[in-house]
């Protein structure tokens, strides 16, 4: 038991250790990732790397092929845009089942969030925040499995939306809109806050279309 316990931990610390280092680049799109190497350079066995690699497969951020193995995953514009549309499904039901369930912790600690973003410059942690911000108001739903899904596909995707949120959106319109959707959500109108939720996503989908 203490065996298995350990090693669930492992393959925690690894898969964080992983996603952080593929979103900042560290790994580029299309490096291979070797269990082996991997396995000798965080100290362990290739059981906890291995199980590290599933899930962040799960996550659209590992791909496995017949020749490579397992290398940092790319995605088209127009796989990009089907996870966006999915996320749409998914984050509004998500927001509509939070609303009501909301306390005024929920608005302060949104307000926190966007706060920190206002100060911060490195387009790096604006995905991150993006995040934690969407997450705040989607947690009141007492969802954890949707929870779960809609963090998988958001950071899936987070290192290739991040150049165009930050280079052709920039930080001002997302964080105008972000604070329409609070707004929305403080005065308890679901129907306004999912409408601007979609509106929202609909804004990177335009992006992603200018790029194409």
């Amino acid at each position: 038991m203490n065996e298995e316990v350990g090693r669930a931990l492992s393959a925690d610390a690894i898969t964080t250790e992983l996603r952080a280092m593929i979103l900042s680049g560290g790994f580029p799109i299309g490096v291979q990732l070797k269990q082996e190497a991997l396995a000798k350079r965080f100290g362990v066995s290739r059981i906890p790397v291995r199980e590290a690699l599933k899930r962040l497969q799960v996550e659209g951020l590992v791909e496995h092929t017949p020749h490579q193995g397992s290398i940092v995953a790319g995605q088209t514009i127009p796989q990009l845009l089907e996870t966006l549309d999915i996320r749409i499904g998914l984050e509004t039901r998500a927001l509509k089942l939070a609303i009501p369930n909301m306390q005024e912790s929920d608005f302060r600690a949104a307000e926190e969030i966007l706060a920190k973003y206002d100060q911060s410059d490195l387009p790096r942690e604006w995905a991150e925040l993006n995040l934690e911000f969407h997450l705040c108001l989607y947690r009141p739903c007492g969802l954890p499995r949707l929870l779960k899904m809609i963090e998988e596909m958001v950071r899936g995707i987070a290192m290739h939306l991040r150049a165009l949120q930050s280079y052709r959106v920039g930080r001002k319109s997302p964080q105008s809109e972000h604070r329409e959707i609070l707004k929305a959500c403080m005065a308890r109108d679901v129907d306004l806050a999912v409408k601007l939720l979609e509106q929202h996503v609909d804004h990177t989908k335009e992006v992603l279309k200018s790029a194409a």
